[in-house]
Formats: C-alpha cells, sequence, structure tokens
C-alpha cells in the first residue's frame, strides 16, 4: 500500500491547507514562498484535487472512482463527490471526535476499534448511510488514544449532519451531508473540471 511520507505541516504549507483540518493544532513559522507568476487553469483543478485527496487520505485510483461515482449519482457531481468523501467511515469517526487526526481515525478504523450498527468494520472507505450508528468498540472504550481524542475534541464543534453521544461512545448518522454543511475550503468544481478533460 502506498504511503504519503511528506511531513503534515509541510504538506499543508504546499496546499494552502489549515493544519486544523488535519486534527493538528501545530501551527508552521516558516514564510510561504511566493510564486513567481500566476498559476494557470490547470494548476488550480490540480491543487484543488491534491488538497481533497490530501484530507481525506485517498491515493489516486481510488479518489477517480469516487468521482466516477459522483458522476453517475444524479445531481451536481462536485456536491456528489463532496459527500461520498465525507460519508467515509475513518473521516466520521474524526468528525464525531473518536480519534484527534485523519489519520489517526483510520488507523483506529483499521485496528478495528469502531463497529457500524453493532457490527465491527475495519475498512476506513465504508460509506456510512444516513441512519447509522458508530460506536467506539466495547473492547477500546478504555484505549488511551480514543481518552485523548475525546478530550483533546471537546472544543470541536461536530456537524449538523451527525449527532454525538460521548457518554456512550457512539454517534449518528442524521443525513448524508449537503455541500453546505462541508466546512471544507476546496473548489468541487474545478476537480470536475480537470476529469472533464
Amino acid at each position: 500500500m502506498a504511503v504519503d511520507r511528506t511531513p503534515v505541516l509541510k504538506r499543508c504549507r504546499q496546499l494552502g491547507i489549515d493544519p486544523v483540518v488535519m486534527g493538528i493544532n501545530k501551527e508552521s513559522h516558516r514564510q510561504p514562498r511566493q510564486r513567481r507568476r500566476q498559476e494557470s487553469e490547470y494548476g488550480q483543478q490540480l491543487r484543488e484535487k491534491q488538497k481533497a485527496k490530501f484530507i481525506y487520505g485517498v491515493l489516486e485510483n481510488q479518489f477517480r472512482g469516487y468521482y466516477d461515482l459522483a458522476k453517475s449519482r444524479g445531481g451536481i457531481t462536485g456536491n456528489n463527490l463532496m459527500s461520498i468523501l465525507e460519508c467515509r467511515l475513518d473521516n466520521v469517526v474524526f468528525r464525531l471526535g473518536f480519534a484527534r487526526t485523519r489519520k489517526e481515525a483510520r488507523q483506529t478504523v483499521r485496528h478495528g476499534h469502531i463497529v457500524v450498527n453493532g457490527r465491527r468494520v475495519d475498512i476506513p472507505s465504508y460509506q456510512v448511510k444516513a441512519g447509522d450508528v458508530i460506536a467506539v468498540a466495547p473492547k477500546a472504550k478504555d484505549l488511551l488514544p480514543i481518552k485523548e481524542a475525546l478530550i483533546s475534541s471537546e472544543h470541536m464543534a461536530v456537524p449538523a449532519w451527525l449527532e454525538v453521544d460521548i457518554e456512550k461512545l457512539r454517534g449518528t448518522v442524521l443525513q448524508v451531508p449537503t455541500r453546505d454543511q462541508i466546512d471544507l475550503d476546496i473548489d468541487a468544481q474545478l476537480i470536475v473540471e480537470l476529469y472533464s478533460k
């Protein structure tokens, strides 16, 4: 499996992403390099795709599959793409506050510490649906990383499309998120234009 080993802060700086989006509360004190020339249309489109892939931890083939799925659904392809990415199980675990970072959420799912509707799911790309109940597995409730995540996520706001019960360590997907409920600065239309060429 391919792994991006670029330091997170460096990649955030390259793509113009606030590290908080990744669940990291550090700041880089380096000055961003000034661009010498204006970015081309293709460059802007590519940057938006790279931002989305980096934030959600998705590689090219899987991302292309998500685009094809979004295109096959009715409605606006860009909005569909963002909803599909946001409904990944590892992202939902991060959004519920069961992990401090998106990478930690992915690992938490991979290690089988999350159950969906009472069944263990260890696939980070699993697509949650409206009405799904996502919970920390009973054996994992006392794990230190999960306890630390709950403490650090107290100040984080849970999106309106999710509901969380911190006492029971579970959350419910109230609905599939609409584009205006996704607080990420990604222009999905530019990604659609890139793939439409």
